[in-house]
């Protein structure tokens, strides 16, 4: 059971994930979204502003938004950003924090048939644990966002046709933890398809064994998360600001 943050620390974990996010190259100019959930009866949520950069991005700049969509103060937030943001809060009560990403290999992964392949050690990770969206074009229709909690179901994790992929955390430090090693195993994929278009898979039983294996070490997340902020403050602690 993770503790109860206040809206300070969220507001710095997550001004956080989008600072990372900008240095491992998983943002799109002013698109794409992370939000997180805020403590308090009524539903709202953290999430960035839209026009900045995710490597200005700092804590003050967030903008808190209703599951109507009013936000709280001036800033304008996009309405695709809320649609599936909205959707996944609304929708999964676990589901604290919300990572989306438009970057080259998740996008490559979602335009394939076959979705991500059992190829390497990261990807068992995601054996039985990975839901599909299928494309409907911008998602400006609110009444996407039903089917979107439908195609994730239980998953940590969502690949979105023909679009990006998703995670989900009860935390911004497990949300980015699915997310970078689900994106991993897209670059592999990647890589993997451009030496040999018939590769060798992991066997169906080995692939749910590394799952269960990868089950029991969650705890991890925090102390990764823990070393990738050290990591923040030797690059630009301002993202706290």
């Amino acid at each position: 059971m993770h503790p109860v943050q206040d809206e300070a620390a969220l507001r710095r974990d997550l001004a956080a994930a989008y600072r990372l996010a900008a240095h491992f190259q998983w943002d799109d100019t002013i698109y794409t979204h992370f939000s997180v959930r805020l403590p308090g009866a009524e539903p709202r949520f953290l999430i960035n502003p839209f026009g900045m950069m995710f490597e200005e991005i700092r804590a003050s700049d967030l903008i808190v938004v209703d599951m109507h969509g009013k936000v709280i103060g001036d800033s304008p937030c996009n309405v695709a950003g809320f649609t599936i943001h909205s959707a996944v809060h609304m929708g999964r009560d676990d589901a604290h924090c919300v990572i989306h990403t438009h970057t080259l290999a998740g996008m490559a992964v979602a335009a394939l048939d076959e979705g991500l392949l059992q190829l390497n050690q990261i990807s068992a990770e995601f054996h039985g644990n990975l839901g599909y969206h299928d494309y409907e074009g911008i998602a400006l229709d609110l009444g996407e966002r039903e089917r979107i909690v439908a195609s994730l179901g239980q998953h940590p994790a969502l690949i979105l046709r023909h679009h990006g992929l998703l995670t989900v955390g009860a935390t911004v430090a497990d949300a980015f933890y699915t997310m970078f090693y689900l994106n991993r195993a897209c670059e592999i994929q990647q890589a993997v398809l451009g030496m040999n278009p018939h590769p060798r898979l992991i066997p169906e039983a080995l692939s749910a064994h590394a799952e269960r294996q990868f089950a029991k070490a969650v705890g991890e997340r925090q102390i990764l998360w823990q070393a990738w902020l050290r990591k923040l403050e030797r690059l630009d602690p301002s993202y706290k600001e």
